[in-house]
Protein backbone atom coordinates (compact mmCIF):
# COMPACT_ATOMS: atom_id res chain seq x y z
CA UNK A 1 0.00 0.00 0.00
CA UNK A 2 1.37 3.55 -0.75
CA UNK A 3 0.53 5.51 2.33
CA UNK A 4 -0.32 9.02 2.53
CA UNK A 5 2.17 10.20 5.29
CA UNK A 6 5.17 8.13 4.75
CA UNK A 7 6.07 8.46 8.52
CA UNK A 8 8.18 4.84 8.62
CA UNK A 9 10.35 6.40 6.27
CA UNK A 10 11.05 9.85 7.84
CA UNK A 11 11.90 7.89 10.98
CA UNK A 12 13.87 5.78 8.83
CA UNK A 13 16.33 8.56 7.43
CA UNK A 14 16.45 10.57 10.72
CA UNK A 15 16.39 7.79 13.58
CA UNK A 16 19.68 7.93 14.98
CA UNK A 17 19.93 12.10 15.03
CA UNK A 18 16.49 11.08 17.37
CA UNK A 19 17.12 8.34 19.23
CA UNK A 20 20.78 10.81 20.15
CA UNK A 21 18.62 14.11 20.74
CA UNK A 22 15.89 11.91 23.02
CA UNK A 23 18.52 10.35 25.06
CA UNK A 24 19.94 13.34 26.12
CA UNK A 25 16.54 14.49 27.18
CA UNK A 26 16.37 11.28 29.17
CA UNK A 27 19.48 10.97 30.68
CA UNK A 28 19.66 15.29 32.14
CA UNK A 29 16.46 15.02 34.06
CA UNK A 30 14.77 17.50 32.91
CA UNK A 31 11.32 16.87 30.96
CA UNK A 32 8.88 19.94 31.08
CA UNK A 33 10.03 23.68 30.42
CA UNK A 34 13.64 23.33 29.63
CA UNK A 35 16.39 23.73 27.27
CA UNK A 36 15.02 21.87 24.35
CA UNK A 37 11.73 23.55 24.39
CA UNK A 38 13.18 27.27 24.44
CA UNK A 39 15.73 26.42 21.86
CA UNK A 40 13.10 24.95 19.64
CA UNK A 41 10.85 28.06 20.48
CA UNK A 42 13.49 30.08 19.40
CA UNK A 43 15.11 28.22 16.11
CA UNK A 44 11.25 27.71 15.22
CA UNK A 45 10.21 31.50 15.58
CA UNK A 46 13.49 32.60 13.50
CA UNK A 47 12.59 29.92 10.95
CA UNK A 48 9.16 31.51 10.32
CA UNK A 49 9.92 35.30 10.51
CA UNK A 50 8.32 35.92 14.05
CA UNK A 51 10.24 37.25 17.60
CA UNK A 52 8.47 34.78 20.01
CA UNK A 53 7.43 31.52 20.03
CA UNK A 54 5.57 29.62 22.76
CA UNK A 55 5.43 26.22 22.77
CA UNK A 56 2.00 24.12 23.39
CA UNK A 57 0.95 20.76 23.89
CA UNK A 58 -1.25 21.08 20.49
CA UNK A 59 -2.77 23.06 17.17
CA UNK A 60 -5.92 23.13 19.08
CA UNK A 61 -4.70 24.81 22.03
CA UNK A 62 -2.63 26.97 20.06
CA UNK A 63 -5.64 28.47 18.31
CA UNK A 64 -7.24 28.58 22.32
CA UNK A 65 -4.77 30.28 23.65
CA UNK A 66 -4.32 32.97 20.87
CA UNK A 67 -7.98 33.97 21.13
CA UNK A 68 -7.67 34.08 24.78
CA UNK A 69 -4.92 36.57 25.01
CA UNK A 70 -6.03 38.83 22.27
CA UNK A 71 -8.91 39.32 24.75
CA UNK A 72 -11.77 37.44 22.36
CA UNK A 73 -14.23 35.97 24.23
CA UNK A 74 -18.52 36.69 24.88
CA UNK A 75 -20.03 39.07 22.64
CA UNK A 76 -17.65 38.55 20.09
CA UNK A 77 -17.57 37.69 16.82
CA UNK A 78 -14.86 36.01 14.54
CA UNK A 79 -14.85 35.71 11.05
CA UNK A 80 -12.93 32.27 9.85
CA UNK A 81 -14.23 29.33 7.14
CA UNK A 82 -16.13 26.42 7.91
CA UNK A 83 -13.77 23.71 5.37
CA UNK A 84 -11.17 23.00 7.71
CA UNK A 85 -10.10 20.91 10.91
CA UNK A 86 -13.20 21.59 13.35
CA UNK A 87 -10.34 22.46 15.87
CA UNK A 88 -9.95 26.63 14.24
CA UNK A 89 -13.94 26.73 15.09
CA UNK A 90 -13.49 25.41 18.14
CA UNK A 91 -10.88 27.46 19.24
CA UNK A 92 -13.32 30.33 19.24
CA UNK A 93 -16.32 28.91 20.53
CA UNK A 94 -14.19 27.33 23.81
CA UNK A 95 -13.16 31.26 24.47
CA UNK A 96 -17.42 31.94 24.38
CA UNK A 97 -17.10 33.85 21.04
CA UNK A 98 -19.27 32.97 17.97
CA UNK A 99 -17.56 32.04 14.93
CA UNK A 100 -19.12 33.64 11.27
CA UNK A 101 -18.64 31.33 8.20
CA UNK A 102 -16.70 33.05 5.44
CA UNK A 103 -16.89 30.85 2.07
CA UNK A 104 -13.75 30.03 0.33
CA UNK A 105 -12.01 30.64 -2.65
CA UNK A 106 -12.60 27.48 -5.14
CA UNK A 107 -9.30 27.44 -6.24
CA UNK A 108 -6.78 27.91 -2.75
CA UNK A 109 -9.66 26.26 -0.87
CA UNK A 110 -8.29 29.37 1.35
CA UNK A 111 -10.81 32.13 2.98
CA UNK A 112 -12.24 34.30 -0.08
CA UNK A 113 -10.61 38.08 0.66
CA UNK A 114 -14.03 39.32 -1.49
CA UNK A 115 -16.84 37.89 0.96
CA UNK A 116 -14.77 39.31 4.23
CA UNK A 117 -16.67 42.93 4.70
CA UNK A 118 -20.02 41.27 3.77
CA UNK A 119 -19.64 39.58 7.34
CA UNK A 120 -18.19 42.23 9.23
CA UNK A 121 -20.50 43.48 12.17
CA UNK A 122 -20.30 46.21 15.15
CA UNK A 123 -19.18 42.48 17.02
CA UNK A 124 -16.69 41.52 14.82
CA UNK A 125 -13.48 41.48 16.66
CA UNK A 126 -10.91 39.49 14.57
CA UNK A 127 -10.27 37.18 11.30
CA UNK A 128 -9.25 33.77 11.21
CA UNK A 129 -7.72 32.60 7.81
CA UNK A 130 -6.36 28.92 7.41
CA UNK A 131 -3.64 28.36 5.59
CA UNK A 132 -5.10 25.04 3.62
CA UNK A 133 -3.33 22.03 2.75
CA UNK A 134 -0.21 24.15 2.91
CA UNK A 135 -1.46 27.46 0.49
CA UNK A 136 -1.37 30.58 2.45
CA UNK A 137 -4.88 32.50 2.52
CA UNK A 138 -4.11 35.95 0.60
CA UNK A 139 -2.60 37.87 3.32
CA UNK A 140 -2.10 41.19 1.79
CA UNK A 141 -6.11 41.80 0.98
CA UNK A 142 -7.00 40.29 4.02
CA UNK A 143 -4.25 42.34 5.83
CA UNK A 144 -5.39 45.58 5.01
CA UNK A 145 -9.45 44.57 5.86
CA UNK A 146 -8.52 43.92 9.15
CA UNK A 147 -6.43 47.61 9.38
CA UNK A 148 -9.41 49.22 7.43
CA UNK A 149 -11.72 47.58 10.43
CA UNK A 150 -9.11 47.57 13.07
CA UNK A 151 -9.45 43.51 13.56
CA UNK A 152 -7.17 41.13 14.88
CA UNK A 153 -5.51 38.70 12.23
CA UNK A 154 -5.12 35.42 13.83
CA UNK A 155 -3.32 32.73 11.42
CA UNK A 156 -4.44 28.95 11.42
CA UNK A 157 -1.06 27.35 9.62
CA UNK A 158 -1.21 23.93 11.46
CA UNK A 159 -0.47 22.48 7.32
CA UNK A 160 1.11 25.27 6.10
CA UNK A 161 4.97 25.29 8.05
CA UNK A 162 6.80 26.91 5.70
CA UNK A 163 5.01 28.39 3.35
CA UNK A 164 4.99 31.65 2.10
CA UNK A 165 2.64 34.76 1.00
CA UNK A 166 4.26 37.29 -0.99
CA UNK A 167 8.07 35.98 0.19
CA UNK A 168 6.57 36.48 3.58
CA UNK A 169 6.59 33.00 5.90
CA UNK A 170 3.09 32.11 7.31
CA UNK A 171 2.56 32.61 10.71
CA UNK A 172 4.59 35.66 11.33
CA UNK A 173 2.10 37.89 9.13
CA UNK A 174 -1.07 38.55 11.67
CA UNK A 175 -0.95 39.66 15.37
CA UNK A 176 0.00 35.51 16.44
CA UNK A 177 0.41 32.81 14.24
CA UNK A 178 -0.73 29.09 15.13
CA UNK A 179 1.12 25.61 14.27
CA UNK A 180 0.73 21.98 15.02
CA UNK A 181 2.79 19.48 15.18
CA UNK A 182 0.73 16.59 15.15
CA UNK A 183 2.64 13.51 13.68
CA UNK A 184 1.90 13.78 9.91
CA UNK A 185 2.45 17.64 9.65
CA UNK A 186 5.22 18.75 7.35
CA UNK A 187 7.04 19.36 10.78
CA UNK A 188 5.89 16.54 12.99
CA UNK A 189 6.52 15.72 16.42
CA UNK A 190 6.22 12.29 18.13
CA UNK A 191 3.01 12.94 19.32
CA UNK A 192 0.67 15.75 19.74
CA UNK A 193 2.72 19.51 20.03
CA UNK A 194 1.86 22.75 18.95
CA UNK A 195 3.29 26.59 19.27
CA UNK A 196 1.99 30.21 18.75
CA UNK A 197 4.44 32.38 16.81
CA UNK A 198 4.20 36.46 17.20
CA UNK A 199 6.06 39.91 16.79
CA UNK A 200 3.91 41.34 20.05
CA UNK A 201 6.49 40.49 23.04
CA UNK A 202 3.27 41.40 25.95
CA UNK A 203 1.38 38.67 23.98
CA UNK A 204 4.11 36.37 24.11
CA UNK A 205 4.26 36.89 27.98
CA UNK A 206 0.76 36.49 28.51
CA UNK A 207 1.35 33.57 26.51
CA UNK A 208 4.14 32.39 28.59
CA UNK A 209 1.91 32.45 31.67
CA UNK A 210 -1.40 31.14 29.69
CA UNK A 211 0.02 27.40 28.74
CA UNK A 212 1.29 27.24 32.56
CA UNK A 213 -1.76 27.82 34.77
CA UNK A 214 -1.20 31.66 34.92
CA UNK A 215 2.04 31.53 36.42
CA UNK A 216 4.68 34.20 36.10
CA UNK A 217 7.03 32.10 38.77
CA UNK A 218 6.10 29.25 41.04
CA UNK A 219 3.47 28.87 43.19
CA UNK A 220 2.24 32.42 41.76
CA UNK A 221 -0.89 32.61 39.83
CA UNK A 222 -1.96 35.83 38.29
CA UNK A 223 -4.79 34.53 36.36
CA UNK A 224 -6.47 31.22 35.72
CA UNK A 225 -4.10 29.54 32.60
CA UNK A 226 -4.17 26.34 31.61
CA UNK A 227 -1.68 23.56 31.43
CA UNK A 228 -0.53 23.17 27.55
CA UNK A 229 3.45 22.82 27.51
CA UNK A 230 5.36 21.03 24.91
CA UNK A 231 7.51 18.61 26.54
CA UNK A 232 10.98 18.32 26.42
CA UNK A 233 11.12 15.05 24.49
CA UNK A 234 8.92 16.69 21.14
CA UNK A 235 11.59 19.44 21.50
CA UNK A 236 14.41 17.59 21.22
CA UNK A 237 13.11 15.46 18.16
CA UNK A 238 11.24 18.53 16.67
CA UNK A 239 14.92 20.51 16.63
CA UNK A 240 15.99 17.42 14.60
CA UNK A 241 13.50 17.72 12.35
CA UNK A 242 13.27 21.32 11.31
CA UNK A 243 16.69 21.03 10.14
CA UNK A 244 15.43 18.66 6.97
CA UNK A 245 11.79 21.33 6.48
CA UNK A 246 12.72 23.07 3.59
CA UNK A 247 14.38 19.95 2.43
CA UNK A 248 11.36 18.12 2.50
CA UNK A 249 9.24 20.75 1.57
CA UNK A 250 11.19 20.82 -2.01
CA UNK A 251 10.48 17.35 -2.24
CA UNK A 252 6.78 17.73 -1.75
CA UNK A 253 6.70 20.80 -4.21
CA UNK A 254 8.55 18.30 -7.35
CA UNK A 255 6.01 15.42 -6.27
CA UNK A 256 3.00 17.76 -6.56
CA UNK A 257 5.02 18.98 -10.33
CA UNK A 258 5.34 15.58 -11.10
CA UNK A 259 1.55 15.50 -10.36
CA UNK A 260 0.46 18.34 -12.35
CA UNK A 261 2.34 16.91 -15.27
CA UNK A 262 0.86 13.79 -15.64
CA UNK A 263 -2.57 14.55 -14.48
CA UNK A 264 -2.95 17.81 -16.76
CA UNK A 265 -5.09 15.96 -19.43
CA UNK A 266 -7.18 14.04 -17.41
CA UNK A 267 -9.70 16.17 -16.55
CA UNK A 268 -8.99 16.30 -12.98
CA UNK A 269 -8.89 19.20 -11.62
CA UNK A 270 -5.11 19.55 -9.55
CA UNK A 271 -3.99 22.19 -7.06
CA UNK A 272 -3.41 25.68 -8.03
CA UNK A 273 -0.50 27.65 -6.60
CA UNK A 274 -0.75 31.75 -6.92
CA UNK A 275 1.23 33.67 -8.06
CA UNK A 276 1.45 35.60 -4.55
CA UNK A 277 2.20 32.14 -2.63
CA UNK A 278 4.54 29.19 -1.94
CA UNK A 279 2.66 26.09 -1.46
CA UNK A 280 4.34 23.49 0.67
CA UNK A 281 1.76 20.80 0.01
CA UNK A 282 0.62 19.55 3.37
CA UNK A 283 -1.46 17.76 1.03
CA UNK A 284 -2.28 17.28 -2.83
CA UNK A 285 -5.96 17.52 -2.75
CA UNK A 286 -7.41 17.36 -6.25
CA UNK A 287 -11.27 18.09 -7.34
CA UNK A 288 -13.61 15.20 -9.28
CA UNK A 289 -16.77 15.00 -9.09
CA UNK A 290 -17.04 11.10 -9.14
CA UNK A 291 -14.69 11.44 -6.05
CA UNK A 292 -15.70 8.49 -4.49
CA UNK A 293 -15.77 5.96 -6.98
CA UNK A 294 -12.22 7.23 -7.78
CA UNK A 295 -11.14 7.02 -3.94
CA UNK A 296 -12.56 3.15 -4.24
CA UNK A 297 -10.83 2.71 -7.48
CA UNK A 298 -7.20 3.95 -6.30
CA UNK A 299 -7.90 1.89 -2.72
CA UNK A 300 -8.46 -1.62 -5.09
CA UNK A 301 -4.83 -0.75 -6.27
CA UNK A 302 -3.70 0.01 -3.23
CA UNK A 303 -3.08 3.46 -2.95
CA UNK A 304 -4.10 5.21 0.06
CA UNK A 305 -5.73 8.70 -0.16
CA UNK A 306 -8.04 10.61 1.90
CA UNK A 307 -10.84 13.62 2.45
CA UNK A 308 -10.11 16.66 3.99
CA UNK A 309 -12.76 17.43 4.64
CA UNK A 310 -15.82 15.48 3.68
CA UNK A 311 -18.24 17.45 6.05
CA UNK A 312 -18.08 21.76 6.90
CA UNK A 313 -17.99 22.85 10.62
CA UNK A 314 -21.62 24.18 10.19
CA UNK A 315 -22.90 21.31 8.99
CA UNK A 316 -21.39 18.99 11.50
CA UNK A 317 -23.80 17.51 14.63
CA UNK A 318 -21.90 19.27 17.14
CA UNK A 319 -22.40 22.73 15.51
CA UNK A 320 -26.44 21.95 14.72
CA UNK A 321 -28.01 23.45 18.04
CA UNK A 322 -26.04 26.67 18.14
CA UNK A 323 -28.11 28.35 15.72
CA UNK A 324 -26.03 28.53 12.17
CA UNK A 325 -27.86 29.48 9.42
CA UNK A 326 -25.44 29.37 7.11
CA UNK A 327 -24.92 28.65 3.00
CA UNK A 328 -21.61 28.29 1.95
CA UNK A 329 -22.15 27.13 -2.15
CA UNK A 330 -18.44 27.07 -2.56
CA UNK A 331 -17.60 24.95 0.64
CA UNK A 332 -20.24 22.41 0.62
CA UNK A 333 -19.46 22.01 -3.35
CA UNK A 334 -15.92 21.07 -3.07
CA UNK A 335 -16.59 18.76 0.09
CA UNK A 336 -18.20 16.23 -2.23
CA UNK A 337 -14.96 16.87 -5.05
CA UNK A 338 -11.97 16.77 -3.01
CA UNK A 339 -9.62 13.86 -2.86
CA UNK A 340 -6.02 14.19 -1.25
CA UNK A 341 -3.56 11.92 -2.77
CA UNK A 342 0.01 10.71 -1.45
CA UNK A 343 2.86 13.49 -1.53
CA UNK A 344 5.13 12.95 1.29
CA UNK A 345 8.54 13.27 0.66
CA UNK A 346 9.55 9.38 0.79
CA UNK A 347 7.71 8.69 -1.94
CA UNK A 348 9.93 7.43 -5.02
CA UNK A 349 9.71 8.31 -8.58
CA UNK A 350 8.15 4.55 -9.26
CA UNK A 351 5.12 5.40 -6.54
CA UNK A 352 4.37 8.54 -7.73
CA UNK A 353 4.17 7.62 -11.53
CA UNK A 354 2.02 4.39 -9.86
CA UNK A 355 -0.71 6.67 -8.37
CA UNK A 356 -0.88 9.44 -11.27
CA UNK A 357 -0.92 6.23 -13.72
CA UNK A 358 -4.35 4.61 -11.56
CA UNK A 359 -5.29 8.19 -11.57
CA UNK A 360 -5.28 8.11 -15.61
CA UNK A 361 -6.64 4.96 -15.74
CA UNK A 362 -9.47 5.49 -13.53
CA UNK A 363 -10.19 8.64 -16.17
CA UNK A 364 -9.73 6.12 -18.95
CA UNK A 365 -11.98 3.58 -17.68
CA UNK A 366 -15.44 3.60 -19.78
CA UNK A 367 -18.90 4.49 -18.17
Amino acid sequence: MIDLAGLKEQYNEISQEVRQAVHKVLTSGWYVLGEELERFEQEFSSYIGARYGVGVNSGSDALLLALKVLGIGPGDEVLTVSHTFISTVDSIIRNGARPVFVDIDPDTFCIDPAEIENRITEKTKAILPVHLYGHPADMTQIGAIARKHNLFIIEDACQAHGAECDERRVGAIGHVGCFSFYPVKNLGAYGDGGIVVTNDGTLAEKLIRSRNYGQPEKNVHTFIGINSRLDEIQAAALRVKLKFLDRWNMRRRQIAEQYDVHLSHTGIITPIEKKYARHVYHQYVIKCRQRDALQNFLFQREIDTQIHYPVPVHKQRAYQDLGFDTYLPVTERVCGEILSLPVHPWLSEQEVLKVANAVQAYRDTPA
